[in-house]
């Protein structure tokens, strides 16, 4: 099973749906439709992050800190979930977009800003464990976790989630024009500038 499909069972699993709704205090309806747009959020960030040898590298370690031992047991693992671990996980992932990243969530979804920031510092130890399983399962270095993510959001888009991962790369956009190159561009600028 891939790492989509094995994500993908979890959350339309309604125990799970249950248990993060109740942490939450949203609907089980609200959750779900979070975890479809904001785990294709996450993936694309992290695609992004691993696209240079130095993110690629700084993945590859946290996956390692981040394996989920028993994947059976998706419900007890976010039973003890680090939320605090979750919150320096989305601030490595997002940089200086969380907050972008969480607001438009929160739009999309109903939810409001904390219940939108508490389920992704859940789902993110969760997306990465489940990435640390696979990255230990198939001996992967560094430029096989950058394959990964790459792999991981280009099955996204071609299953179906193309307007999904459109959202995702939205969600990260600075200027919300659909375009990062501009933004890579403004970041070159800045550090040129110094």
């Amino acid at each position: 099973m891939n790492i989509l499909d094995l994500i993908t069972n979890q959350l339309n699993n309604p125990d799970v749906l249950n248990q993060l709704s109740g942490k939450v205090g949203a609907s089980p309806d609200q959750v779900q439709k979070l975890a479809q747009l904001g785990l294709p959020t996450m993936l694309e960030a992290l695609n992004r992050n691993a696209s240079n040898p130095e993110g690629a590298q700084s993945l590859a370690g946290a996956l390692d800190k981040h394996q989920i031992d028993n994947l059976d047991d998706i419900s007890g693992f976010l039973n003890n979930v680090d939320a605090n671990d979750g919150s320096k996980i989305l601030g490595h992932m997002f940089s200086d977009k969380s907050s972008r990243v969480q607001n438009n969530l929160s739009q999309q979804t109903g939810l409001d800003g904390s219940q939108v920031s508490n389920l992704l510092s859940q789902l993110a130890p969760l997306l990465l464990g489940i990435m640390g399983t696979q990255k230990k399962q198939q001996g992967l270095d560094a430029g096989g976790v950058a394959d990964m993510t790459s792999q991981l959001t280009g099955m996204l888009g071609k299953s179906g989630g193309g307007n999904l991962m459109g959202l995702a790369s939205k969600f990260l956009d600075a200027d919300n024009d659909g375009s990062i190159i501009d933004d890579v561009g403004g970041l070159l600028g800045k550090l040129f500038r110094k």
